[in-house]
């Protein structure tokens, strides 16, 4: 790795810990993942888990790869949402945050929606989850992500950040803000970028870092906690930002959080200047903790307050809550959404947000994706049967793991021998979903004797083809 710039200047700041440092760097860290607790709890994974695993030090869920990386995201547990794969360092932002459930909490910058699904995680599926993303084609993946994963409290947007500061001005409990950087953490993987870090880069990063966080700060209701994250090491894009934030927004205060011993404090004396509280920042580095490092500041914005919050309605037409109740009687053992319910271009979803508050932002998704009103019927969407428990449907098929029948489903083949487990009900035809080792992977139809697999096409590829 050859940037003379960039590596005098780390010499000069970590003296001595400069050599472990740039190793810690071109190494790279061992891929880890998070085990999904809307899904099972993390001693439930570690007895099923086709890795070794070594725990993250700071999170629970949280867990290192030992051996078979290469396997991670292709493995029909990663298919079925058990676990996402994510750094370690990452993983420090919804323990530090802490939403709650029954919150609100926004996600302003949330792809690829690693920290946007852990928040969810946290907040147990309760309360409202915005997850945005300004860029169209990372919001695509953001919505794949957290369809995969079970989210059901989120809407996910595309929007500018002062869009939304001027729309919901304090509405929000607690606020994420993991800004774009120089992603001097990552480096190693982009030779490219590494070539390209400047001094004058970082200035350029260091503005938009400072806008958005003033942007986020306007959205938090007072009381309220505000997380700023970037996975840089420069005091320039850290505590740089941070602190001209604090000179615009007396009304926030910098917060010491509990912090693990693996947390490095902040490092006030690279900055002109610098504040002794901005050591309360948290500092991840590669070569003292797992993972490819990270920089949190945890903000309180000051005072009490508190957001009236309006009850949230059905907008479904009379025919297509007939067709959605009618499918949940023949398949489902109750109803899996009844508040929230909208009907967008033939599309249902279940929206966390009432209609008013949204209407006229850029929405990706506006919550849980039930299913589409064709042909006079509701069909199912795959976010529905990722979002459900294998014991609320009346028909479920569960493949063995390693098994060619689960290949083939994967994969959208054709599955002989029908379904023979379970109530025959009285519609035209049968819906199955569709387990591995009882967790939902998506929903199969039982139709002349075999099942057709609806597996996603868009998620086949990884499976090979049919």
């Amino acid at each position: 790795m050859q940037n003379l710039a960039f590596n005098e200047v780390w010499r000069q700041r970590l003296g001595p810990e400069y050599d472990d440092f740039m190793q810690a760097l071109k190494r790279g860290a061992r891929l880890s993942l998070r085990v999904n607790t809307l899904k099972l709890r993390p001693e439930e994974f570690l007895r099923i888990s086709p890795f070794p695993l070594a725990p993250v030090p700071w999170c629970l869920e949280g867990w290192i790869i030992l051996e078979g990386e290469q396997k991670a995201g292709r493995h029909p547990y990663h298919a079925a949402g058990l676990y996402y794969i994510q750094d370690p360092a990452t993983m420090a932002a919804a323990g530090l945050l802490d939403p709650q459930p029954g919150e609100w909490v926004l996600d302003l910058c949330a792809s690829p929606g690693g920290k946007a699904s852990h928040l969810a995680a946290r907040m147990e599926n309760e309360g409202v989850l915005v997850a945005n993303e300004v860029n169209p084609r990372r919001a695509s993946v953001l919505a794949f992500n957290l369809e995969r994963m079970g989210v059901t409290n989120a809407i996910i947007l595309n929007e500018r950040a002062e869009t939304l500061a001027a729309r919901w001005a304090g509405l929000f409990d607690r606020v994420l803000v993991d800004a774009p950087c120089s992603g001097e953490a990552v480096l190693a993987r982009d030779p490219g970028a590494f070539r390209a870090w400047s001094k004058d880069l970082l200035k350029r990063f260091a503005r938009r870092q400072l806008e958005l966080l003033y942007h986020a700060s306007h959205l938090v209701r007072p009381g309220g906690w505000l997380l700023y994250a970037t996975c840089s090491f420069s005091p320039e894009e850290n505590e740089g930002v941070i602190s001209r934030f604090l000179e615009k927004r007396s009304d926030f205060i910098l917060v010491d959080p509990s912090r693990h011993p693996l947390f490095s404090p902040g490092r006030p004396e690279w900055i002109e200047g610098g504040d002794p509280q901005l050591k309360w920042a948290v500092r991840l580095w590669p070569h003292l903790a797992p993972g490819h490092g990270h920089f949190y500041a945890l903000l309180k914005h000051q005072g009490e307050g508190y957001v009236l919050r309006r009850r949230n309605k059905s907008y479904l037409s009379l025919e297509a809550e007939k067709l959605y109740e009618e499918f949940c009687r023949h398949n489902l053992k109750e109803l899996p959404a009844t508040e929230g319910l909208i009907e967008k271009g033939g599309q249902i979803y279940r929206t966390p947000l009432p209609l008013e508050m949204w209407k006229g932002l850029k929405v990706v998704r506006p919550g849980w994706w039930l299913g589409r009103i064709y042909k006079g019927r509701f069909q199912p969407d795959h976010a529905l049967a990722l979002g459900i428990k294998a014991e609320k449907a009346l028909r479920v098929k569960d493949l063995p793991l390693d098994s060619a029948e689960l290949k083939a489903y994967l994969r959208g083949e054709w599955l002989e021998g029908g379904f023979k487990d379970g109530p025959v009900g009285d519609a035209g035809e049968e819906w199955v979903l569709v387990t591995v080792g009882g967790f939902p992977l998506g929903w199969a139809r039982s139709v002349a004797g075999g099942l057709k697999s609806l597996y996603p096409r868009h998620f086949r590829a990884a499976w090979g083809t049919a």
